[in-house]
């Protein structure tokens, strides 16, 4: 079971380059990454307090169009409600790292393939026929009403497959989610793309690798 943004896809790079030039248009002398970066990390904090509000969920994207919004008012950038809600539906468009075709190609042949995801069910169905990967199942935490890390979106996601917690692989590049996943009972990988410690937790990855290649190559041989 993969996490879908930011593991599989390349998010940071494929919004740098939707961002670049809508930053140059606007007169914006900052760094396009830094302003990513600023922007995904608003998302992550947008959308953990609403899943610790308890609430009924705040669709993916509605969040995207907080938080860029915010992003973009702090930067001091004028900009329309249409420029937001495009910024934020360049996600649906992400393309995929390179080598993870090939390596889930090469993990298919041993082990069914998930997806559990933050995004909104409609977007995880419109990105297939842009990052044209295949998935044996694709689940949207709209299931479980919270965003992930939440334990209910771990627990649903085994729930619908009809496994076991502990028959379950969950692969991440993100310290979070790997977490997550581990303290709700899955086994995890967490992919190093970054070159970064993992913290201290007592929620520690069953292993950790450079990129999917190193996974399959663990796995499957």
């Amino acid at each position: 079971m993969f996490d879908q943004y930011g593991t599989l896809v390349d998010m940071q790079g494929g919004l740098i380059a939707v961002a670049t030039p809508y930053l140059a248009s606007k007169g914006w002398k900052g760094d396009p990454n830094q302003f990513v970066t600023w922007w995904r990390r608003t998302h992550y904090e947008n959308s953990m307090i609403d899943a610790l509000l308890g609430r009924q969920h705040i669709p993916y994207r509605e969040i995207g169009h907080l938080s860029v919004t915010q992003v973009l008012n702090r930067a001091g950038i004028v900009h329309t409600r249409a420029e937001v809600e495009a910024l934020v539906e360049s996600i649906v468009r992400l393309k995929p790292f390179p080598e993870i075709p090939a390596a889930l190609d090469r993990l298919r042949t041993r082990f069914k393939i998930a997806v559990l995801s933050n995004g909104d069910p409609d977007m995880l169905e419109a990105a297939k026929a842009h990052h044209g990967l295949h998935y044996d199942a694709t689940i949207s935490v709209a299931e479980a009403n919270a965003f992930k890390p939440h334990v209910a979106t771990y627990t649903k996601a085994a729930e619908i497959l009809g496994l076991r917690m502990d028959e379950i692989l969950f692969v991440a590049n993100h310290e979070f989610d790997c977490v997550g996943a581990k303290a709700a009972g899955m086994r995890t990988a967490f992919i190093d793309r970054r070159q970064r410690p993992f913290a201290a937790w007592p929620y520690q990855p069953d292993t950790i690798v450079r990129d999917m290649t190193a996974l399959a190559d663990l796995l499957v041989g």
